[in-house]
């Protein structure tokens, strides 16, 4: 008879944990502001994206922002750098995703960086990415680095800005989009 009152307790208190967590599509486009200078950084520590888990390719997504990148790479003021879109689970604990672009050389990529989405409020987010040139060794010899934190207002684009590199970020619930479809069918 006791176990019953536990296992209701038990019930409780991790029922709203496991249902907080919602289905997120994010969108992000790394640039290079051209009109600014550039300036060298410390190549990206060895274990980079300790703790991270890689975006794979079961959570990307056609990217909905195509028509914006072809104007910012079309206006020579921007350098399009890497362009992804993905879905994943947000919450309350801070999620770290790692993402890159460009072929592997000694554990480095051309572009790579992580990614941690808290939900509150507003999602926080810390965004650390690196732009890598490699010598004929294969070994990084400059980078450059974008390292930001954002409160950022879901559904909305948002720009986060290092100087000679940028993020622009967006962050939707999936389960947000869907509980406004219908009035969105029925104001046709």
């Amino acid at each position: 008879m006791r176990l019953i009152p536990l296992l209701t307790l038990l019930l409780v208190l991790i029922a709203p944990a496991a249902m907080a967590d919602e289905l997120y599509l994010i969108e992000m486009i790394l640039v290079r502001q051209n009109l600014e200078q550039p300036f060298q950084s410390q190549p990206a520590p060895e274990d980079w994206a300790k703790g991270a888990t890689p975006i794979t390719a079961e959570q990307e997504r056609t990217p909905s922002l195509n028509e914006m990148t072809a104007k910012l790479g079309a206006s020579g003021n921007y350098q399009v750098l890497l362009h992804k879109a993905w879905q994943q689970t947000l919450g309350d604990q801070p999620s770290l995703v790692s993402i890159t672009a460009g072929q592997e050389q000694f554990g480095q990529f051309p572009v790579q960086g992580t990614l941690s989405f808290t939900l509150k409020r507003f999602t926080d987010v810390q965004a650390q990415f690196w732009v890598n040139q490699f010598d004929s060794n294969g070994v990084v010899s400059t980078s450059e680095r974008l390292s930001q934190t954002s409160q950022t207002k879901n559904g909305q684009l948002n720009f986060l800005d290092a100087g000679h590199l940028a993020l622009l970020l967006k962050v939707t619930s999936l389960a947000a989009s869907k509980r406004e479809a219908p009035s969105q069918n029925l104001d046709q």
